[in-house]
């Protein structure tokens, strides 16, 4: 089982520690409750020894009422500085883990679709939910927690040795039959909770995928294979918390044996300390109380320590993926294109994904302002791979790609992103309002402005027809509409957001006949007059296009327009008859 090194504990805690920063004063103003809090329990076993001691022997009525009231008093200051200390941890613990949430979310932002590749989402998502919990519970319990117990149980211990010292010293062996046994537990257990951690994290992506895989789990009939291995993963879960309370258990137990034998040690020896008259009745029993307290503190700090590094393991994971560097930054000393004209340029540009072998190689090609470009091709050969390096979603592994004749490493990522518009195959839309959906074009739209663009998509009518009209809720991922519907509202966003170039990626090829002609009624709107790159899967929405390339082994093997490269009778030619064209040469062209 994996452990962490004492040195970069220390690094992650302080990395935790750096969220509580802004709220220093809210922090401060906790741990100064939290002494006050300590310093009026310290002064109940005194009174209690006043009581017994001079109260009663002199049954002092004056007396007992102003110790009484005293006492009720103080108690009623405790309960306000609790209540004061624990809405500032509340405070405190919810704005600190409302900040490493955003910071994860921010993070994961700029990561390169790599991590997403190779990270399950269930993964990701438990870390989001668990792990923040873990931090969580380090700011509302342990860090408070641990401040108060410690100053309690050094005060205390102290505070025993000024009243009897030779009775103060027989709690030592106590102390240490815990520290010589109780640390074989404390480790196991906290291993046992690493491993628990683990496999909470294997359950929930377990749960994540089957929840997703419903729809073909029930069409292939699999459901006793597929609740086998979810039982499987529950069944390793609950092993593993079994084995984690159980050494809890036996934990408790050793604290509480050491407990009681240091108690039965101040008994005996504390009875014969009164009855010769070396120690009073109402100090015996201020002893007792401050013990049991200092033993309870103590003992909790420990456990705590113990507890904190199972969370800290927990923390780490978060630690971790804010470390992963992201592989697309923007450049120290960007360029600022004043106006995109919409010229790209791809020069021997190869490009391979990790542990793969090139799929694009040595492709060349200049596009125009204002040029209509389709790339065409068998599945697999690098076509969308190039539309998501022009949007620098990876940058190539060899070559570069301009923009108006500038490196898109020399650009900032939002001017390069905000240049470009994207319209996919498969839409993603929120689970929201049809009215928030398209306002994800351009954020400060107007109403108005979002009506228009729903006209301009010929999304108005249909979106109109609904129960709630541009208030709809459409379900996660837009469920409630078709698949002509999702790209309308798609193509509303891109006529919001108004981009100088736009990238198609198959936009058309789910629909059905229907929904393509209105959708490709939608997109001669849009694209009119802009760059526009697509990678098509229906040569006939291709014919008027000012280029075609044909994109085979990931070179641009054949260049022209849709009458040129159909006389040619080539690669194009094959695929527009459905043909194979893995037998046909590839020979590479160079577009200028």
């Amino acid at each position: 089982m994996e452990t962490l090194k004492a040195s970069h504990l220390f690094k992650v805690y302080l990395w935790t520690l750096s969220f509580l920063k802004p709220y220093k004063w809210l922090f401060t103003l906790m741990v100064v409750s939290s002494i006050l809090i300590t310093g009026i329990e310290l002064l109940i076993p005194k009174f209690i020894q006043y009581f017994i001691d001079v109260i009663v022997p002199e049954k002092n009525t004056q007396m007992f009422f102003k110790l009484l009231g005293g006492t009720v008093g103080l108690l009623a200051i405790m309960i306000y500085l609790s209540t004061v200390r624990n809405n500032l941890q509340r405070i405190v613990q919810e704005k600190a883990s409302r900040d490493i949430h955003f910071s994860i979310f921010q993070h994961l932002r700029k990561l390169g679709f790599s991590y997403f590749e190779k990270t399950p989402i269930g993964e990701t998502l438990s870390l989001m939910n668990t792990e923040v919990t873990a931090v969580q519970n380090l700011y509302r319990q342990f860090i408070p927690y641990m401040i108060q117990e410690a100053i309690f149980s050094i005060l205390a211990i102290f505070i025993l040795f000024t009243m009897n010292v030779k009775l103060a010293l027989i709690i030592i062996p106590a102390f240490l039959l815990y520290y010589v046994v109780g640390p074989r537990f404390e480790r196991k257990a906290s291993l046992l909770s690493k491993e628990l951690s683990t496999n909470r994290i294997a359950l929930n992506k377990k749960i994540y995928e089957t929840i997703s895989s419903l729809l073909e789990v029930r069409a292939y009939s699999s459901e006793k294979w597929e609740n086998g291995r979810l039982n499987d993963k529950l069944h390793t879960y609950n092993q593993s918390m079994i084995k984690a309370y159980l050494y809890a258990y036996i934990r408790g137990t050793v604290r509480r044996l050491s407990y009681y034998a240091g108690a039965i040690a101040i008994l005996i020896y504390g009875s014969i300390l009164v009855r010769s008259n070396n120690l009073t009745v109402g100090e015996f029993s201020a002893f007792l109380l401050y013990y049991f307290t200092a033993m309870h503190r103590l003992t909790a700090v420990i456990t705590s320590m113990t507890e904190q590094r199972v969370l800290m393991y927990q923390v780490d994971k978060i630690y971790q993926l804010i470390k992963i560097k992201p592989e697309i930054t923007d450049p120290e000393q960007p360029v600022l294109l004043s106006a995109v004209k919409g010229k790209i340029e791809f020069k021997n540009v190869h490009f391979r994904y990790p542990a793969s072998e090139d799929i694009i190689k040595g492709f060349n090609l200049t596009v125009k302002p204002g040029e209509r470009i389709a790339f065409v091709g068998t599945s697999g050969n690098g076509k969308s791979t190039l539309l998501k390096l022009l949007g620098r979603f990876y940058d190539p592994t060899k070559g570069d790609i301009l923009l108006d004749g500038i490196s898109l490493k020399d650009l900032k990522l939002s001017q390069i992103r905000d240049s470009f518009g994207y319209v996919f195959q498969e839409t993603y839309l929120f689970g929201s309002t049809i009215r928030e959906n398209i306002r994800f074009g351009d954020p400060d739209a107007t109403d108005d402005q979002i009506e228009e663009a729903a006209k301009a998509a010929y999304a108005h009518d249909f979106i109109l027809k609904l129960e709630n009209g541009y208030d709809t809720l459409i379900g996660e991922r837009g469920i409630k509409l078709s698949g002509g519907q999702k790209q309308r509202i798609s193509l509303a966003r891109m006529f919001l957001k108004d981009p100088k170039i736009i990238l198609l990626d198959e936009a058309t090829s789910a629909l059905d006949n229907v929904s393509e002609v209105e959708v490709q009624r939608a997109l001669d709107t849009l694209l009119s007059g802009k760059t526009t790159l697509t990678v098509a899967h229906r040569l006939s929405t291709i014919q008027d296009y000012d280029q075609i390339i044909v994109v085979d082994q990931g070179r641009a093997a054949e260049i022209g327009t849709y009458e040129e490269l159909m006389a040619r009778k080539g690669i194009f030619y094959h695929l527009s008859a459905g043909e194979d064209t893995a037998h046909l040469p590839v020979v590479e062209k160079e577009i200028v």
